[in-house]
């Protein structure tokens, strides 16, 4: 596989990856619904921002880092299960809760700086996402990739993840598809914590037998 093409798959991994119901999605989404547009997209902002960093550190060889250290890798698959059946079971609980929807003159509620620093944090403390972007990276990359890969592919990880979820800003912040949301917000909430249930169980239950 050529440098580019790889390049290419690395970032159809990614942006299959982001599109999986997850806390991310969870949290733009409620952003843009219950304080603003402006807020979601920061959020999206954050979560694109996060990106870039987990990217470089991709790059840097974290994969090799778990692969020398195999325990590390065990650790970190049970830490990540753990953290999203933990976010999993946040999410089923709140989905009974109603969102506090802001009208035009609840501009106080809005606050595009915090929402785009609580993205960057969720997609940083996301162990589950490191994984991911260890295994593709390590998966797809060539050994040696050219120099120019190294420019080239964190600002094309930034676009994959910003782009995703501003899609998923721009939907839930307009009124059609914020309302087919909020009447089925309970189940969509649900089906989604126990997505990531099952993909936090599948990560701790493989942990033992992680021969990387």
């Amino acid at each position: 596989m050529t440098a580019t093409a790889a390049i290419f798959a690395i970032l159809a991994s990614l942006w299959l990856g982001a599109m999986i119901p997850g806390p991310s999605f969870v949290l733009v989404a409620r952003n843009a619904i219950g304080l603003s547009r402006r807020d979601g997209l920061a959020t999206a902002l954050g979560m694109g921002a996060g990106g870039i960093f987990f990217g470089s550190i991709a790059l840097a060889g974290l994969y090799t880092l778990l692969q020398a250290v195999e325990w590390l890798y065990i650790g970190l698959k049970v830490a990540g299960g753990a953290y999203l059946i933990f976010v999993a079971s946040k999410i089923w609980r709140g989905a009974d809760r109603p969102i506090a929807m802001q009208d035009a003159t609840g501009v106080a509620a809005s606050s595009p700086r915090k929402s785009f620093w609580v993205g960057l944090t969720t997609q940083l403390s996301n162990p589950k996402t490191a994984i991911w972007y260890g295994s593709i990276f390590a998966a797809l990359l060539p050994q040696h990739p050219p120099l120019w890969c190294y420019f080239a592919l964190p600002p094309l990880v930034f676009s994959v993840e910003f782009g995703w979820y501003t899609i998923v800003a721009l939907c839930f912040s307009s009124k059609r598809p914020r309302e087919v949301y909020l009447r089925a917000r309970k189940w969509v909430d649900r089906i989604a914590a126990g997505a990531i249930t099952a993909l936090g169980l599948r990560l701790i239950l493989t942990a033992p037998k992680a021969g990387i």
